[in-house]
């Protein structure tokens, strides 16, 4: 069975096959829409925004082929601030909007705009289903650790212990891992970048767009106001070099000051980080997104801790090709037409009064 349409592979960005490009040269400018941006001072909303209306053009797409829907929070006011089309949907239910748009309509480009508060509590079942199908989207997960726009209650990131507005002496709820969710749910690309490195996120975002199938990129994103400084030991330029973990596909996992650290495998399965030497510099995991098995990707997003934020791997954790649930579902739709056109918008709507008004129907008095 044919998964990818024909040519999809000759594509700069393979994951929009089938999604009409334009020879007209666009800018940033060009995505950015008339409406005031309205985030707090030092969002770092305002960094992604501008990062994803400088990376738009790149994609040789029209803007009218192109569509973001968004639940609520936030980051959800995003597709209000891109010249493209757009969706302020319902609490959570972004994945499951976007999962029929893209299923009917190939010629799009569908993106998620999220936060953790909207994806992992009311929209966690929704995000988990949509990776687990491979829909064709990509969905950025804002994660602040914080909910900002009801105005600082704990969320399903926040540590334990976290002393909020909802959890006035502390949280006891154990905080979800939104890239080990992913990969638990075999999403075929999942990433992380920071709203503050404008290179690495636009490069992050380059290859979510490229994938074809569901790519989930979560953010860490600063909240100036309810949760500031949530990710200094990544931003800081005296802790970043210990904090940061980068993955770069197809190099020995090193970090710290001179790649003094690495990661290797622990006894008990998993990695563990070490003070790199002569003695174990052989030993040194190298990275592999490709793996078809999510396990060793697992095992490095468990360094991330749970509590206050101490280190971080950065980057793609797993770009594997799979199956997508839109492109098998409309050649289900081809083959059972038999090569006949699609119907028209009239047929349409005949067969559905046909269907609803069929024999096994009652009227309630």
């Amino acid at each position: 069975m044919t998964t990818t349409p024909t040519g999809a592979t000759d594509l700069p960005f393979p994951g929009l096959s089938g999604v009409p490009t334009t020879d007209t040269k666009l800018t940033g400018k060009d995505f950015t829409s008339d409406q005031e941006v309205r985030w707090c001072p030092g969002c770092g909303d305002y960094a992604v925004l501008k990062a994803v209306q400088s990376f738009l053009p790149d994609l040789g797409l029209r803007r009218e082929n192109i569509v973001f829907v968004s639940g609520i929070g936030c980051s959800s006011r995003f597709p209000y601030y891109l010249e493209t089309y757009g969706m302020h949907s319902i609490h959570g239910r972004a994945p499951a909007i976007a999962t029929g748009i893209a299923t009917q309509r190939e010629d799009l480009s569908v993106w998620v705009v999220t936060g953790d508060g909207d994806a992992l509590s009311i929209g966690g079942n929704h995000l988990i289903h949509a990776m687990r199908r491979n829909v064709n989207m990509t969905i950025l997960l804002f994660n602040n650790r914080i909910y900002g726009l009801t105005k600082g209650q704990y969320s399903p990131t926040s540590e334990p212990g976290k002393v909020t507005k909802s959890t006035p002496v502390g949280s006891v709820d154990h905080p979800f891992n939104p890239v080990s969710l992913a990969l638990g749910a075999e999403a075929s690309f999942v990433a992380r970048t920071v709203d503050s490195d404008r290179k690495h996120l636009t490069g992050v975002l380059a290859a979510a767009a490229a994938h074809r199938g569901t790519s989930l990129v979560e953010i860490y994103q600063n909240c100036p106001i309810f949760n500031d400084g949530a990710f200094d030991a990544i931003k800081s330029p005296d802790t970043k070099a210990d904090a940061i973990i980068p993955l770069v596909q197809g190099q020995p996992i090193r970090f710290g000051v001179e790649g003094s650290k690495g990661l290797v495998r622990s006894a008990a399965g998993g990695v563990e980080v070490v003070e790199v030497s002569g003695d174990n510099e052989g030993d040194l995991l190298v990275h592999d997104a490709t793996l078809d098995d999510p396990t060793q990707a697992f095992a490095i997003s468990r360094l991330t801790d749970a509590g206050v934020l101490h280190q971080a791997p950065i980057g793609i954790f797993r770009q594997v090709e799979r199956a997508t649930y839109d492109d098998q579902a409309r050649e289900q739709l081809a083959t059972a037409r038999g090569g006949e056109a699609a119907p028209s918008a009239e047929q349409s709507r005949a067969a559905l009064s046909a269907l609803v008004h069929g024999n096994d129907t009652w009227t309630v008095v």
